[in-house]
């Protein structure tokens, strides 16, 4: 018997903006509202809203909560100052990922931290299985919050109109705490998730409907849409941002995702540190890259690659990018395979890949 799925707090909400709700990684979730191409031009010309409360939050804190991170996460964490936040990945002994999350340092000793909805219950039971001897405490904290993005180019003028935080001294990965539409304790960020300017707001789960719906009110007249997960993910894969299950797994290393920036093998030891310092040295055999496609059909997750005659890969994700008005991906391929031999096998139909460089747009 299957569980029932899940609904975020903003459910009704999204029955009344006429959402269509699609099942995603055991909640049931708005996958678009008017539409997936409209909802991701408005982020990219005006502004979007996501409801992505079905994502999970985390508190770790105590004394040797910083040293705790460092241990269990390839980023270093030590170094955060409080009120910045950072992205990094959660690694097996394999060096295969675990979750990839950002950590955003309240103080000290008290760090907040955004899990992946499919991931949540794991990534919080792993960290607690690693506590050891540290004084320090990991809670589940899933129930307690909501969060909203607020994305695009005008996100900074809507939010300002139902809070006097000083939206303009937020740079790129830091925070503010405070009041917004009326809900206190607001953790109010820029780690987005779409390429385009915005803030994403962890609030409490209780005034999650009234803050959204007064951000739509103040928002509609200057273009603002709600947006559901196609334009999220077609979003993200213009960004080049990873999709746990697609760019990053169990079975793709950050080294192996082009991730090797939020690896720090000079901070001491990790869980994963070894095997990803050998593939940092010894290469690996496969390796994750993005692509344009100059047709107009779509290679989707799955897909085969070839390499010359064979087969040398998969697609991981694929969508058509609104912006370019060409199908876009990411696939894992041979480390080896020359680029101008690839190409995509779309149900007999050969078709080359162009190799690109993420964000496909800028």
């Amino acid at each position: 018997m299957t569980e029932p799925l899940a609904r975020t707090p903003l459910f009704d909400f999204h029955v009344a903006q006429g959402a269509r709700l699609v099942p995603f990684a055991g909640w049931e979730m708005p996958v678009q509202y008017t539409g997936i191409i409209e909802e991701h031009i408005a982020v990219r010309k005006a502004a979007g809203l996501f409801d992505v409360s079905h994502m999970g939050e985390a508190r770790v804190r105590g004394r040797d909560a910083a040293a705790f991170l460092d241990r269990i996460m390839t980023n270093e964490m030590s170094s955060i100052k409080p009120g910045s936040a950072r992205y990094t990945i959660m690694c097996q002994p394999d060096g295969g990922c675990v979750d990839d999350l950002i950590v955003y340092r309240i103080s000290e000793s008290d760090f907040f931290i955004c899990l992946n909805a499919s991931n949540a219950k794991k990534d919080i039971a792993w960290m607690q299985s690693h506590i050891g001897t540290a004084q320090v405490e990991v809670i589940d904290e899933c129930k307690a919050w909501a969060q909203l993005a607020l994305q695009g180019p005008l996100a900074e003028k809507i939010l300002s109109l139902h809070t006097e935080l000083p939206l303009a001294e937020i740079k790129r990965f830091q925070f503010l705490v405070g009041t917004v539409a009326g809900a206190s304790g607001c953790i109010v960020s820029r780690t987005g998730y779409t390429g385009s300017a915005g803030f994403e707001i962890y609030l409490p789960a209780t005034q999650a409907t009234a803050v959204a719906q007064k951000l739509i009110e103040v928002g509609k007249p200057l273009g603002l849409l709600p947006v559901g997960l196609g334009a999220r993910d077609s979003l993200r894969l213009e960004a080049g941002y990873p999709l746990y299950g697609h760019e990053i797994s169990e079975t793709i290393s950050p080294i192996q995702a082009g991730l090797g920036w939020t690896v720090k093998l000079n901070k001491g030891e990790f869980i994963g540190r070894a095997a990803l310092q050998k593939q940092v040295e010894q290469g690996t055999a496969s390796k994750v890259v993005h692509f344009v496609l100059n047709d107009r059909r779509i290679a989707r997750q799955g897909t085969p690659v070839l390499s010359g005659d064979t087969v040398g890969g998969e697609v991981l994700s694929g969508t058509l990018s609104p912006i370019l008005n060409k199908p876009i991906g990411s696939a894992l391929v041979q480390s080896d395979a020359k680029a101008e031999t690839l190409a995509v096998d779309i149900r007999g139909t050969r078709i080359p890949l162009q190799i690109a460089i993420a964000p496909f747009v800028k």
